[in-house]
C-alpha cells in the first residue's frame, strides 16, 4: 500500500525517470501536482500512477 502523499515530499514518476525528481506542490483528492526538475508542473491521478517516494 502506497504511503500518503504530501506537498513538499520528493517523489520520482516510475514511467518517466527522465523528468528527474520532483515536488508534490499540493493533493487534492487523487490528484497531486507535482514540479518536476525537467519537465515543470504536472498533475497526476494517484489512482492510475503509483510515484516513488524518495528519502
Amino acid at each position: 500500500m502506497m504511503m500518503p502523499l504530501e506537498p513538499g515530499m520528493r517523489v520520482r514518476h516510475p514511467a518517466h525517470p527522465e523528468w528527474g525528481e520532483g515536488q508534490i506542490q499540493s493533493v487534492v483528492q487523487e490528484r497531486v501536482t507535482v514540479n518536476f526538475e525537467h519537465m515543470g508542473k504536472v498533475l497526476i491521478n494517484a489512482r492510475h500512477v503509483e510515484l516513488e517516494v524518495l528519502d
